[in-house]
């Protein structure tokens, strides 16, 4: 069977080769196979008494010796073929686990597919358990299926792994509870990558100022360079706003000098210019105007 499953591929991959490509297009079955069939991970349970301490949905995977983890992030579609093919690989791997053992294994492959909600098409085509905080049992299966909404989940140490699947407000909240429990590489990183809010992500950055210890100082500025470096598009947007900073203050220091008092209205319009050249405008005519409206004019 191997040298005519051999032959036939050939075969397969011959003809197709004289087929006129707008019709027709040979994709490698092991590139094809290997590119849908990869899942986020499988999790080998080493000591299962440890965790019926944890928090749910860890005490699930006790029976078990793996399970297979879907994680989607904010932003991955999840609709009825991400489903489907969490399916198709959580068949895979069980089929590969039979093949591993001799006898063959019997048992069946649990599914935890992670996302940040529970989409709606799902209640209408699958009955849901809600057993825990974010975690709920789906059925009818003939194998172990939980879906875990991270956005449901409670901030908690052992939830770490499906925490990052958060989005939205919760993934705001989780980055900020889970900042002071990381080194600052890593928060950096979850900065850097995450799709959090902008307004968290400056709230998260402030922390990490200038700190008096010397060592820690020297590791913030070679992680902020190596990701500056990474990110040139950044680099020059931080080039830019610190030119625009010191022109507004520039433009400040001489409507001071001359007595001028702005208006909360003339400050609001002073930070909102993104000119460089404006304010570069602004900061000459205000030598020599009479008020801050010339100035701005």
């Amino acid at each position: 069977m191997g040298e005519l499953d051999g032959f036939m591929k050939r075969a397969f991959a011959a003809a197709t080769a004289h087929v006129d490509a707008s019709h027709v297009a040979r994709q490698d079955t092991l590139a094809l196979w290997r590119e849908r069939m990869q899942a986020t991970g499988y999790l080998r349970v080493s000591r299962p008494e440890g965790l019926a301490s944890l928090a749910a949905p860890w005490p699930e995977a006790r029976d078990h010796e793996e399970v297979l983890v879907e994680l989607k992030v904010a932003g991955d579609l999840v609709d009825v073929v991400a489903v489907k093919r969490a399916l198709l690989r959580r068949q895979v791997r069980e089929v590969e686990r039979v093949e591993e053992r001799s006898p063959p294994w019997m048992g069946e492959e649990p599914l935890w597919f992670v996302a940040p909600d529970v989409p709606s098409w799902l209640h209408g085509v699958r009955v849901l358990e809600r057993f825990a905080p974010g975690c709920y049992r789906v059925g009818p299966s003939p194998f172990p299926f939980l879906w875990i909404a991270a956005n449901e989940l409670p901030l908690c140490d052992d939830l770490m792994p499906f925490l990052v699947a958060r989005s939205g407000q919760a993934l705001d909240d989780f980055a900020r509870w889970v900042a002071p429990r990381r080194e600052m590489e890593w928060v950096l990183n979850m900065v850097q990558h995450m799709p959090i809010s902008p307004e968290t992500r400056e709230e998260l950055m402030r922390k990490f100022g200038r700190s008096d210890d010397p060592e820690i100082e020297a590791r913030r500025q070679w992680i902020l360079q190596a990701l500056l470096a990474d990110s040139p598009e950044v680099k020059d947007q931080l080039i830019k706003e610190g030119q625009l900073t010191e022109a507004r203050a520039a433009l400040r220091r001489v409507l001071v000098g001359r007595g001028f008092a702005p208006t909360p209205a003339q400050e609001a319009r002073i930070d909102a210019c993104s000119k460089l050249a404006t304010l570069h405008r602004w900061h000459d005519r205000a030598v020599t105007t009479p008020s801050v409206k010339d100035a701005l004019a």
